[in-house]
């Protein structure tokens, strides 16, 4: 569930070693990739791994698809401006073309309808996983997304629309982020107001991408260029700005009229708002006629999640009913993903507790022969400790000091000094921020000190 083109320059991870196109001299890493440097990828698995486990506490079942598709199957479920995004390359063994994955719901919906997952439905995938896109320079976007998503497949309703939205609030909450809006649509509204106008199949193509940037003076070039009648070209230029609550719905009646092309879009909309506001979360929710998500297989509610102080979606998705039909089996769904890069970026305004370190001891030798400091880190991590080996050795107050900074440099919860001259080989000492605190235990004593 690739989340929508934007206009805004993406957002990057902080510490993130990347090649930049306005570099002079030949870049080491290719344009719009991306190095994730140790305490960012730490932080980062972080938020994958909270995201993961809400997903499974709803039922939903990571998968993992390939890095690679052949063009001629997947291309049935991609538009063609995602297609020439692509990076592409001959396969050595068959002489197919391969393609680099760009999106992964339409690799779910190949995947799903060739029964690799099963005939039983409801199914309900998640994934983490990245995708490529190539972009142009100056158009400051990256050509590696960080994804995390689902995919409810199998049903038609307005509890699984509801579903999706809940789930994304869900997802936002457990990570500490409250401080957000979910923007709903439902594309078929304005698709049918684009029917109606008289509007060739190329205008209605260029419309809809209009209107996606919101780009009101396109769209009135557009339906000018064309002759749309002006009564339904107002209702049409009019749509993308209706935003708000329920006084959207109100007007999106009053231009609907009997038409019935236009009143089922607005009747689920409708229902599905009504649950979520049912739920709790009608502080969460804004209403949006307008959005209009920018690939072509969406066809019925579509939703895009933004958190106060980025100027872009941090995720989004909608249903799709439609897709899996195009891979030979028609199977309604609906799915979203979050953009990690931009939720990263996200969390980093939100004041919470820092990243906890996974490493329970560093341990460091007396003496240049390490092999007290190499069985004490055995006999810990078969008992479930996560240890680093220190290399600074010694008994001496420099020595300890350093040893101390090193633990404190990696995040250990304890330093350990082993293998003193005099010292039993079954004992060990914990070196505490002062000298005085330090204190010798039992070797055997350790796991239980360090659990948490």
């Amino acid at each position: 569930m690739l989340p929508s083109s934007s206009s805004h320059r993406r957002r990057k991870f902080p510490d993130a070693a990347r090649s930049s196109p306005h570099t002079h001299e030949r870049s080491l890493i290719p344009v719009g990739m991306a190095t994730i440097l140790p305490r960012t990828a730490q932080r980062v698995r972080h938020l994958e791994a909270i995201l993961l486990s809400t997903l499974g506490r709803w039922g939903y079942q990571e998968i993992i698809p390939p890095t690679f598709e052949y063009l001629d199957v997947l291309q049935a479920g991609l538009e063609p401006d995602l297609i020439e995004q692509g990076y592409k390359f001959s396969d050595r063994t068959t002489g197919r073309i391969l393609l680099l994955r760009p999106d992964v719901t339409a690799q779910i919906a190949r995947i799903v309808a060739m029964g690799m997952v099963g005939s039983q439905m409801p199914l309900r995938l998640c994934y983490r996983t990245t995708v490529f896109r190539h972009e142009p320079e100056h158009a400051g976007r990256e050509r590696e997304i960080f994804q995390v998503g689902v995919e409810l497949i199998g049903i038609d309703s307005v509890a699984a629309d509801a579903e999706m939205i809940a789930l994304m609030s869900d997802c936002l909450e457990q990570l500490g982020l409250h401080d957000f809006k979910i923007s709903l649509g439902h594309v078929g509204f304005f698709k049918a107001l684009l029917a109606k106008s008289g509007l060739s199949a190329e205008g209605q193509k260029r419309a809809e991408q209009a209107a996606s940037r919101k780009d009101l003076p396109h769209l009135e070039e557009i339906l000018l260029k064309e002759q749309v009648a002006k009564i339904r070209a107002r209702a049409i230029l009019e749509t993308p700005g209706l935003y708000g609550k329920q006084e959207v719905l109100r007007r999106g009646r009053m231009l609907a009229g009997r038409d019935p092309h236009l009143r089922r879009p607005l009747d689920r909309l409708t229902q599905v708002y009504e649950l979520l506001t049912a739920s709790g979360l009608q502080d969460r929710l804004l209403l949006d006629l307008g959005e209009f998500r920018g690939f072509d297989y969406y066809d019925g509610l579509v939703f895009e999640i933004f958190a106060k102080g980025l100027g872009c979606e941090i995720g989004g998705g909608g249903r799709y009913n439609h897709l899996i039909g195009r891979f030979g089996r028609d199977l309604p769904s609906t799915g979203f993903a979050f953009d990690v890069d931009r939720l990263f970026q996200s969390m980093e305004r939100v004041d919470g507790e820092p990243v906890q370190s996974d490493i329970n001891c560093l341990i460091c030798s007396a003496t240049d022969r390490p092999q007290d400091a190499f069985e004490t880190a055995r006999v810990l991590r078969q008992a479930g400790c996560n240890v680093i080996l220190g290399h600074v050795f010694g008994t001496g107050s420099r020595a300890r000091r350093l040893m101390r900074e090193e633990g404190q440099r990696l995040g250990a919860r304890v330093t350990v000094l082993v293998g003193g001259a005099g010292w039993s080989k079954e004992e060990a000492m914990i070196l505490a921020p002062s000298k005085a605190a330090s204190r010798t235990v039992k070797i055997k004593e350790l796991p239980h000190l360090l659990r948490p």
